[in-house]
């Protein structure tokens, strides 16, 4: 998960979604009628900024449908609205780990694959994830990792989590006002992965983000990027993507980098909820975001692609070349996947709490 959407970002690791047939073509046709899927319309709920205005422009004007895209700021204000039963939405992007989630509370449909054209653009990676084998229920569309930043101006370099638990930077240090994002660099720090759901190691974490508390300057998840750029910040715990590659391409004091211990990797994607009423119009844009050239629009936007074949239409090459989009392999190769912690879960919020609290 993008740590974020434990309420994305990813891990993490984010991310996010792929896109359906355009009017020309491959698969279904909108008739217009409930029956056959839906009508000219389709009804998206998205994180903020991960599907850009142009794409959505785009998509209107090739296939005559009518997007409407609302945005939320986690997995679970996402999870919660499905779960009331009256979002009326075609399309939602959750993070991995709240596939698995959504799944197991029915919120989701298993994916029509006879009406997807494209899934051979996907990056290996992304094509059979642990999370949705055989990607079942959701296609990805972005992705990126939970780390950290700096500003050398403040701290000359930094490859470890140790960094945002260094007394000498009391009141300049930022973590993620994330639960799961937090507990990535609580557990890791302490010698433990951050897929872990052991109780003595979510202890041990929960006393280390504890113990730091008292030298952070606060828990952020909005405007850290802008906070390190001008020196107000030294570290802070960060997700790539957009607002983090921004400052990062503009700032050349300002690092962004996946710590020694591993940091972890997110996705999001694209997934039908049960009961979508526009499901032709779903698939249609599904495969619409497949499409090599409309998937590197999201790089050109900030985020890193799921699509392998999109680097070729990339018009920012310097993106490829920023670790705040695109975190090299040699980067994430100790980074961690983050899955729902199942029963675990319960150690994780009642750590949280004592953290709030302390």
């Amino acid at each position: 998960m993008r740590a974020r959407s434990v309420s994305k970002s990813a891990l993490a690791v984010a991310v996010t979604t792929v896109t359906a047939l355009v009017a020309t073509g491959c698969g279904g046709s909108d008739s217009g009628s409930a029956s056959s899927g839906g009508g000219k319309e389709l009804n998206i709920y998205a994180w903020a900024g991960e599907i850009p205005d142009a794409v959505v422009e785009k998509f209107e004007k090739e296939t005559g449908i009518k997007v409407t895209v609302d945005t939320f700021d986690s997995n679970e204000t996402m999870t919660a609205k499905l779960s009331s039963g009256s979002a009326g939405y075609d399309l939602v992007e959750p993070s991995q780990y709240s596939v698995q989630q959504l799944i197991g509370q029915q919120l989701i449909e298993p994916l029509d694959h006879s009406r997807v054209k494209g899934l051979d653009n996907l990056a290996d990676k992304f094509r059979d994830p642990s999370y949705d084998p055989g990607n079942k229920y959701s296609i990805p569309w972005i992705w990126g990792t939970t780390g950290f930043a700096y500003n050398d101006k403040c701290i000359p370099s930094a490859s470890s989590w140790k960094t945002l638990f260094d007394a000498k930077y009391k009141g300049k240090v930022y973590m993620l006002d994330n639960m799961l994002a937090a507990y990535i660099a609580g557990l890791q720090v302490t010698g433990a992965r951050a897929t872990s759901t052991d109780e003595g190691e979510i202890k041990a974490a929960t006393d280390a983000l504890i113990d730091q508390k008292k030298m952070l300057a606060g828990y952020n998840s909005t405007n850290y990027p802008q906070l390190l750029s001008t020196g107000q910040a030294c570290a802070a715990q960060a997700w790539s993507g957009t607002a983090m590659a921004k400052v990062v391409a503009a700032n050349p004091h300002v690092h962004y980098v996946l710590p020694e211990e591993g940091g972890s990797i997110w996705t999001d994607g694209l997934s039908i909820p049960k009961g979508a009423k526009n499901t032709d119009s779903a698939y249609q844009f599904i495969n619409y975001l497949l499409k090599p050239e409309i998937a590197a629009m999201a790089t050109d936007a900030g985020s890193a692609s799921a699509n392998a074949k999109a680097r070729d239409f990339i018009k920012d090459k310097k993106a490829l070349e920023n670790p705040a989009v695109y975190a090299s392999d040699e980067a994430i190769a100790n980074a961690d996947f983050l899955l729902d912690p199942g029963t675990a879960m319960t150690h994780f919020q009642q750590g949280w709490t004592k953290v709030k609290a302390s």
